[in-house]
């Protein structure tokens, strides 16, 4: 099943798959770490559409496992602090979860901006690599939530 990105039932389906794959426990086994994606919209937020504005996806990730996740809503005035924040245009958010943009890649050409410890991840790039792959497993949509 495919599901628009980004929106709750995009993320139900990652943590599902997440927390099914034994590959991705074992290999993240020893991460603690969760995370925001800060998915930006590609107008430069210069359109009053209230799809043009930064969603926000939170993931608890600790030693293999997704223990929580959800869409950021709009009441809660921040995200709630994460160990990292991956920021990026929406377009290349789509581009890393089709494979056509490698997620490492952007990160050290900042089209995915990472806030956070750079140094961590780039000692953990298996586990990194595993949770992309994982990601890509989630079929997308063309249309928006």
């Amino acid at each position: 099943m495919a599901y628009p990105f980004p929106s709750q039932a995009w993320v139900q389906a990652l943590i599902s798959i997440l927390n099914s794959d034994n590959r991705y426990a074992e290999i993240a086994r020893n991460w603690e770490g969760d995370l925001v994606f800060a998915v930006e919209p590609d107008d430069d937020g210069q359109s009053n559409d209230p799809q043009a504005q930064v969603v926000r996806i939170y993931l608890d990730l600790w030693h293999g496992k997704c223990r929580d996740g959800y869409m950021v809503e709009d009441g809660m005035a921040v995200a709630p602090p994460a160990k990292y924040v991956l920021s990026a245009l929406r377009s290349n958010f789509l581009r890393i979860l089709s494979g056509e943009l490698d997620a490492m890649q952007a990160m050290l050409t900042r089209r995915l901006r990472v806030d956070g410890s750079m140094a961590y991840m780039l000692r953990n790039v298996p586990t990194v690599l595993d949770f992309v792959r994982c990601t890509k497993r989630v079929e997308i949509t063309d249309s928006r939530p």
